[in-house]
């Protein structure tokens, strides 16, 4: 796909169907069955498609309406958006709007209560998408030991609602998702060391003593190729900019696994929005730390002419393939990379600085642990020692009794979760259907940023604050995928 294409994206219009007195409509009305049907806003179509990262470079995976990344959605905040999914795979399949405050109907997870999309067949969501701001659609099956399925394939694209009221300041928008391709098992994890924690003997150090952490010896994922969007470093069109433009970066990790640190060579980043939410006090920053999930959207001054990378700051990934070229009018020569000389990261230096957070009216505390080398040679996680059960063909039925305890919520209330990571790995916290607030990080406190994923880091403590606001079943996991397929989820449940 021609990147100028993809970043120019697509323009539509929306506007579902809303929380009415605190309760859902029928499926039948979410799911656009019965009465008079209306045209579909958009039409996705699954299928297998095949990308060209560079010449000779080819994968072969599946994706929405013949790519990958599939088409960029705009939607408009407070329009109804229906859009219908045909699914031409041999197995079921569906679509997750991550980031969205809607039916568990049409959320896109089967442990809510989301009806798959059979094999050959099509099924409409209709929805009013809420909040605006940079969002995401992508599958949400299981993939277990099957690499060509869910995150590890194509299926996922960008979802942005455009704000009823639009600032605009900026000159130009690109929307970049990170990515890696062909996937494969292995017995070694490869990390960046992270400059935010210390190293890693040190950290077990810090772990809980009774704890047997033991030697990691469940299989990890490595990848053999890497791209931005749809295209490797140095082929496909550039990002042409003009000196004193304001270009508006809208960056979406869409790894199965990966955390990621991302910087332009000779620029600043001002991060404005987290998860699509802006934040109370935006702030310039050398590098962006994104975890599977996770969006940030940043301007950056166009005042450094030249020709240069953007891309992840681990070299062999970037030489890999993670990275794009940003071009000046008039410049030419070869790209230039230059290693950021700051690779710190901190939620909370975007936080406000006014009242702390309301007093919740309760506490729950959800403790993260591995157990190494369980079934298949794959890792098993748990939340306070209990791990969701595995899925057959890749869904959960949404009748199915989990092992694991759920979350119990009253509607209207406000909840304290204390996350604290007992394991050496990092984990991106998602919570479908709902936006929270970060309270403290590490035991720094702060407040005001809104988000609907959270990397908690190794050995590392996160509290975020859930207002209960909208009923019905709701995921809770992490969202690396090994972690969520072996265990890392559970349902928070409303009170009746």
């Amino acid at each position: 796909m021609n990147r100028r294409r993809f970043l120019a994206g697509s323009s539509l219009t929306a506007v579902g169907l809303g929380l009415r007195s605190g309760r859902w409509p029928d499926l039948g009305a979410l799911l656009g069955q019965g009465g008079s049907r209306r045209a579909a806003d958009l039409t996705l179509r699954i299928a297998p498609v095949t990308i060209e990262l560079a010449p000779g470079h080819v994968v072969r995976t599946v994706g929405y309406n013949g790519t990958s990344p599939g088409p960029l959605v705009r939607v408009r905040e407070g329009t109804e958006f229906a859009v219908d999914v045909t699914n031409e795979l041999a197995y079921p399949e569906l679509v997750h709007w991550h980031g969205q405050l809607i039916s568990p109907i049409v959320d896109g997870a089967s442990e809510e209560g989301t009806p798959p999309i059979p094999a050959g067949e099509t099924r409409r969501y209709t929805f009013t998408p809420s909040p605006a701001g940079t969002r995401w659609y992508h599958t949400h099956t299981r993939a277990g030991s099957r690499l060509d399925r869910s995150l590890y394939s194509g299926l996922f694209g960008f979802f942005y609602v455009e704000p009823k009221s639009e600032p605009g300041r900026y000159d130009h928008e690109v929307f970049l998702a990170l990515r890696e391709w062909d996937p494969f098992f292995t017995n070694t994890e490869e990390e960046e060391e992270d400059p935010d924690q210390p190293p890693a003997d040190v950290r077990k150090q810090q772990a809980p003593a009774d704890k047997d952490l033991g030697k990691p010896n469940g299989l990890e994922v490595g990848y053999r190729r890497f791209s931005i969007n749809d295209r490797a470093l140095g082929h496909g069109e550039p990002i042409r900019v003009k000196e004193g433009e304001r270009m508006m970066v809208r960056l979406l990790n869409a790894s199965a696994t990966e955390v990621r640190r991302i910087a332009l060579a000779g620029h600043r980043f001002t991060v404005v929005a987290l998860d699509g939410n802006p934040v109370p006090n935006p702030q310039s920053v050398e590098t962006l730390f994104v975890g599977p999930a996770e969006r940030i959207d940043a301007v950056v001054e166009m005042n450094q002419p030249g020709v240069w990378v953007l891309g992840t700051t681990h070299d062999e990934d970037r030489t890999g393939g993670m990275g794009v070229v940003v071009e000046y009018a008039g410049q030419h020569g070869p790209p230039v990379w230059r290693k950021p000389e700051n690779l710190h990261w901190d939620y909370t230096a975007f936080g406000g600085s006014g009242a702390a957070p309301p007093r919740p009216d309760d506490r729950i505390e959800l403790v993260f642990r591995k157990r190494n080398g369980g079934k298949g040679g794959f890792n098993r996680w748990t939340i306070n020692d209990k791990s969701y059960p595995e899925a057959a063909g890749g869904l959960m039925p949404p009748a199915a009794s989990p092992t694991i305890d759920p979350i119990r919520v009253h509607e209207g209330g406000r909840y304290r979760l204390a996350f604290r990571n007992e394991s050496d790995d990092q984990h991106p916290i998602h919570i479908h259907r709902h936006l929270f607030e970060l309270v403290s990080i590490d035991g720094r406190p702060t407040a005001g940023v809104m988000k609907d994923t959270v990397v908690v880091k190794g050995f590392g403590r996160v509290e975020v604050d859930l207002v209960a606001n909208n009923p019905g079943h709701t995921l809770f996991h992490c969202h690396q995928q090994l972690h969520m397929d072996y265990g890392f989820m559970t349902l928070i449940e409303y009170a009746s």
